[in-house]
């Protein structure tokens, strides 16, 4: 998942941040309420970490400003305020969690996990396109430019994760997790050869590639610049 965290607290943002990494998920960072909410707008994110506290702009402030914006995005709200009221009007303002400092990561990671998997099961989509490629969920059908691509049920399940993420970049422990739905060894290369078989199908003897490798971290599909101008 990809997680930004906006928290003025520089050691407690680092430490977010730092953790939601280690266990697999790509995180930015924000320390004011104001560029949180630039990154949140501009940005494609899964879940949003947001202090209640915030100078600039306060974090039911950002919350309110985003659902007005219609970003349904799923909202973790941080605050050293636990009574109840304070809670309640947290969710109410548009959070979707709210959890009370000091706080345990371990929680805070299950927390941003259970929002993550609650988006992705509540996606309405029954199509996902990128570019000339189309992959339609119920039919289990794949398309490029109209040309009909068969794939493996691991692949199609690759690459429906790449089309539900586009223009981000995905990490191969990501991808073992949802792909694969387990852990083992983040340096096996298993991912590297289905990535490469997918690439063969959807992109060879097209006009333009859409699987972009990160060198070092894992890989992205993005429709080139120059391709959709």
């Amino acid at each position: 998942m990809r997680v930004l965290v906006i928290e003025d607290d520089r050691v407690t943002l680092d430490f977010i941040v730092q953790g939601l990494t280690e266990s697999g998920h790509v995180a930015d960072g924000a320390d004011n309420g104001k560029d949180g909410l630039f990154r949140a707008l501009e940005e494609l994110y899964d879940v949003i970490i947001v202090d209640r506290m915030l100078p600039g702009l306060d974090g039911l402030s950002l919350i309110q400003t985003l659902r007005a914006e219609g970003k349904t995005i799923p909202i973790l709200i941080l605050s050293a305020l636990g009574e109840v009221d304070h809670r309640v009007e947290g969710l109410r303002k548009g959070g979707d969690d709210y959890l009370v400092k000091p706080f345990a990561f371990s929680e805070l990671l299950a927390r941003v996990e259970v929002l993550g998997r609650r988006r992705e099961s509540e996606s309405p989509e029954s199509t996902l396109n990128v570019g000339d490629l189309k992959l339609d969920l119920l039919a289990r059908l794949v398309t490029r430019a109209g040309r009909p691509i068969t794939l493996q049920p691991r692949e199609f399940r690759l690459l429906e994760h790449l089309m539900r993420h586009p223009g981000q970049v995905v990490t191969r422990t990501m991808l073992l997790e949802k792909v694969w739905d387990y852990h083992f060894d983040p340096q096996t290369n298993v991912i590297d050869v289905h990535v490469s078989r997918l690439r063969s199908k959807i992109d060879k003897g097209f006009e333009y590639p859409l699987i972009h490798t990160v060198r070092g971290v894992g890989y992205v599909l993005r429709v080139p610049e120059e391709a959709s101008a």
